[in-house]
């Protein structure tokens, strides 16, 4: 198989998993999960495609120690801490997460051979709402709801035809001109009363919703 070249050694440093890894993350944050392959991961390290496999196996290693890096992101709960508080602090970062990495939305789930971090992040997730009184029933129903809320919001966040507050406002202003008040009365409250007020940011309904979630799980006892 194929070295990296002296050239590339000197300019860029010695070839390493990590390092490989990390590329894999950065193309995919660039130019999404589709534009990922051996040689354009190659190209961008510098190297030789071939290089890669003194790495990484195939291109699902590269999956998978992705979807790995992607976990470790995720600050861990901790046993001892209060589980509203610890989930909810979970939440916001696996969103703050997903928002960095958009093509971790479709692979978080996916893979069939969680790296080591995956493997942490689950067992401190349950490890947690277990110490805190949950049964094994009720930490598997609050686990999935919370994700399904976390990764539903990121996808509908990602896919919204505006960036920025000031974009939504423009773009509710157009809507507003084909939104008579006498066909479509409650579209039309909600975009003047809510979505027009000074200061609203789509964004912030995350943590509106995922309270309501919390609140919901902590009356729900088993």
């Amino acid at each position: 198989m194929a070295a990296p070249s002296a050239k590339t050694d000197r300019k860029k440093g010695r070839l390493t998993r990590e390092r490989v890894v990390r590329e894999a993350v950065a193309l995919a944050d660039a130019h999404g999960i589709a534009a990922l392959s051996m040689r354009k991961l190659a190209d961008r390290l510098g190297v030789e495609a071939m290089s890669l496999y003194h790495h990484v196996a195939n291109k699902d290693a590269i999956l998978d120690a992705m979807v790995d890096f992607a976990f470790g992101e995720i600050s861990l709960p901790r046993a001892d801490e209060n589980w509203k508080a610890a989930m909810r602090t979970r939440a916001i970062a696996a969103r703050t997460m997903l928002r960095s990495h958009p093509w971790a939305l479709g692979l978080l789930d996916s893979r069939r051979n969680p790296g080591p971090a995956t493997l942490r992040h689950h067992d401190a997730v349950i490890g947690c709402l277990r110490a805190n009184g949950f049964s094994v029933a009720r930490t598997a129903h609050a686990y999935s709801v919370l994700d399904s809320y976390i990764y539903g919001f990121v996808l509908q966040e990602l896919n919204l035809p505006f960036d920025t507050p000031d974009d939504l406002a423009a773009l509710a202003e157009t809507m507003l001109q084909h939104l008579p008040a006498d066909t479509y009365p409650h579209l039309a409250e909600m975009t003047r009363e809510h979505v027009l007020q000074p200061g609203y940011a789509y964004g912030d309904e995350f943590t509106v919703g995922l309270d309501l979630i919390l609140d919901g799980l902590d009356r729900n006892d088993d």
